[in-house]
Parts: C-alpha cells; structure tokens; sequence
C-alpha cells in the first residue's frame, strides 16, 4: 500500500516503514507526528482511489526523525562580458520523517 501526497509544492510516493526526507517547517515544541492531508493518490493491492484533486478523509502519519543538511550547492551568477561572476554555497535544510500509517478514506 502507498500513497502519493502533495507537500511544500512537491509530490511525494509514500509506504509504510519508508523514510523520505520532505522540507524544514515551522514546528511547534515536543511535536513528534507529522500529518499530510493532501492525498492525491491511494493504492492498496489492486484498489486504486484517485482524488480530484485531493482525496477527502485520506491521510498520512509520520514520526519525526531528526532534521539534516542535504548536499552543498553552489549555483553561479555570471553577466557576460562584464568580468562579473559571483559564487554563493547554499546548503538545504531537511527534516526526515518515517512514515507509520496510511489511512484509507472512509
């Protein structure tokens, strides 16, 4: 069983047991679940639910891991024929949730 749900702009294939790094928000203090409620896409077995857009009563829980750094960037600003170039290093933050429960629309 997966689920494919939208959050922070992106879309994400969720299982159960699976970890998936999604983007650092706000969080209020001792918070330990973390809730999507966009779910666009339901599979379990041989039952597919899709939702226009989203599918009411579906849901997603995660437990919260930790946050982490993701690979250092380095994007590039040149102008040519101006001999001006700048280099900037970005490093994006992460949070990484283990998914626990799928739950089926009603």
């Amino acid at each position: 069983m997966y689920a494919i749900v939208e959050d922070g702009g992106k879309q994400y294939k969720l299982e159960a047991g699976k970890r998936v790094c999604v983007e650092l928000r706000e969080l209020e203090e001792g918070q330990e679940q973390l809730q999507f409620d966009k779910v666009l896409y339901l599979k379990d077995g041989e039952s597919i639910q899709v939702g226009q857009p989203l599918l009411a009563g579906a849901s997603v829980t995660g437990k919260i891991l930790h946050t982490l750094g993701g690979p250092k960037l380095f994007p590039m600003h040149h102008k040519r024929r101006k001999n001006s170039r700048r280099r900037i290093g970005h490093k994006q933050k992460y949070l990484e949730v283990e998914i626990t429960e799928i739950v089926k629309p009603s």
